[in-house]
């Protein structure tokens, strides 16, 4: 009897797991493009990068529905968003825009945190990829 209940119990417990590196992406205004972008941090134009609480705006290639924004969040630590407005149609206004640690919403002027990805009584977080650092050099933003 008491197999059946240490069974029960490790089947319950496996069925709870998640896999770590899963993000939920799921939001009715923003559709799922791919992105794929290889950062070259010595480079110029994503030198702030390397300091911490700097973001850097890519809208080029496989760069999802408005572009990403890339943010060191510090410790070698990157997130990246997409810089579409999460809780808006897409439309002229849903491009989002960086200020300081957050991203600003010119429709709704909804002020989003780098460091959550949430606004303040907004229903869905920014869209979020993820981040590979694939050397002291290289970053690889993907879905």
């Amino acid at each position: 009897m008491k197999k059946i209940y240490i069974y029960l119990f490790l089947f319950v417990l496996l069925l709870s797991c998640n896999k770590d590196d899963s993000i939920n992406n799921n939001n009715p205004y923003l559709p799922n493009y791919p992105v794929d972008i290889t950062i070259n941090l010595s480079l110029p134009q994503y030198n702030n990068l390397q300091f911490v609480s700097n973001s850097v705006y890519i809208n080029s290639g496989a760069a999802g529905v408005r572009g990403v924004i890339v943010f060191n969040a510090g410790s070698n630590n990157y997130v990246a968003y997409d810089a579409a407005c999460p809780n808006q149609p897409l439309s002229s206004c849903s491009t989002m825009t960086i200020e300081g640690i957050k991203a600003i919403c010119a429709c709704d002027d909804a002020e989003y945190s780098f460091f959550s990805g949430q606004a303040p009584g907004k229903q869905y977080a920014m869209k979020r990829y993820r981040v590979q650092q694939v050397n002291s050099t290289t970053l690889r933003v993907y879905n």
